[in-house]
């Protein structure tokens, strides 16, 4: 199994009619592209396990999947909450001026003046945008908005700058 860096690509909601089917919770775009990225890393609390041949489809409500050797509704029920990982290798390479947040995690933050703020820890999504959380001497929630906040992502320097002040 895979042990480099992955990325959390989906989620099991829960169980899908009375044979087995599961609705899964994607977070490719479309959703429906989570089927292109197998093998998966299965992983449920503290155990893991890779899993290929998953198919499925995009109702417009829900993403539904068939997962081998999953063909009951109590087999499907529990895996409820499982998360569904890939290797970081597996993704196509983003657009330009597009990221991935695990590519982003880890760099160094500093402001336009060169202050240095910390390291992205990671980033989240709030419905108005994503926001980056900074861990230095003090953590800090910064609004992921290229051009307003985010002046620039330079992966060779390893840091992100930032148009912040570094009081706030």
């Amino acid at each position: 199994m895979n042990t480099g860096r992955r990325i959390l690509l989906g989620r099991v909601a829960g169980a899908f009619g009375v044979r087995g089917e599961l609705k899964l919770l994607s977070w490719t775009e479309p959703r429906d592209a989570l089927f292109r990225y197998q093998p998966w890393i299965l992983r449920s609390g503290d155990t893991e396990r890779e899993v290929t041949g998953v198919r499925g489809r995009d109702t417009g409500k829900a993403v539904i999947a068939t997962f081998p050797g999953v063909d009951t509704r109590e087999l499907a029920e529990a895996m409820n909450g499982t998360e569904i990982w890939v290797p970081r290798d597996r993704l196509p390479p983003p657009a330009p001026g597009e990221y991935y947040w695990v590519d982003l995690e880890g760099l160094k933050v500093e402001t336009t003046d060169g202050v240095a703020l910390g390291t992205v820890s990671h980033l989240f999504e709030t419905g108005a945008n994503d926001v980056m959380v900074v861990s230095g001497e003090r953590e800090r929630l910064i609004p992921f908005v290229s051009g307003q906040y985010i002046t620039s992502v330079d992966f060779d320097a390893g840091k992100v700058v930032v148009d912040w002040d570094p009081d706030f």
